[in-house]
């Protein structure tokens, strides 16, 4: 729903674009205002901007339900609580967690979540070669998105377990920030299944020292 209430709006900068109106930087709250204000005096125009943002506050209101359902089901979900004790993980990262990982024991280790995700490196060895590539992007997509966005939070962000972003941050320096993101989405893997495992809440410290 995020996806289409954006080709929508995206739709609607082109077509006013097309009147040599430009729509500029806009808040979710004041994008239709802005849109009618451009589209005022132009019959043709206002018909075809009532018609899509009539369908982008549908949109919209569906979209605040689902939310509202999310966060009633994070609510009742102790595993979902428990995660959402670390920097980063809000209700639909350790839902999306939750749902993927269902029974910790069946990891043999938490190190094995990271690859599983598919948030470890590809290795490619052959005779003296040995060439180590991008992440194998093995596994369930939707939960190595939302890792990589609980990684995103913490290093743009100010939020709590800064020991944690302060590990993340030497990483890129090193490599970059785009691969300190990568890296800290798979310690947060690691790191959510030993949680989820023993029970325990989000340990700054614990959690950068194992970093």
């Amino acid at each position: 729903m995020q996806n289409k209430r954006h080709d929508l709006e995206m739709s609607l900068r082109g077509i006013l674009r097309g009147f040599g109106l430009k729509v500029g930087q806009t808040t979710p709250r004041n994008f239709e205002a802005r849109v009618r204000e451009l589209a005022d005096g132009q019959q043709t125009l206002l018909v075809v901007a009532d018609a899509m943002l009539l369908a982008r506050a549908v949109l919209v209101e569906q979209l605040g339900k689902l939310q509202k359902r999310l966060v009633s089901l994070a609510r009742q979900d102790t595993r979902a609580r428990l995660l959402m004790s670390t920097p980063g993980v809000g209700v639909l990262v350790a839902l999306t967690y939750v749902a993927a990982i269902d029974d910790p024991a069946r990891f043999r280790s938490s190190k094995a979540v990271g690859a599983h995700f598919g948030l470890t490196p590809k290795k490619y060895q052959s005779g003296e070669t040995d060439v180590t590539g991008r992440i194998s992007k093995i596994g369930d997509a939707s939960v190595r998105t939302a890792l990589y966005e609980a990684a995103n939070v913490i290093l743009t962000r100010p939020v709590r377990g800064s020991l944690l972003k302060s590990w993340a941050m030497r990483v890129a320096k090193r490599t970059g920030m785009r691969k300190a993101k990568v890296a800290l989405a798979r310690k947060l893997a690691v790191i959510l299944h030993r949680m989820l495992a023993n029970g325990s809440a989000f340990v700054a410290g614990k959690a950068a020292a194992k970093a």
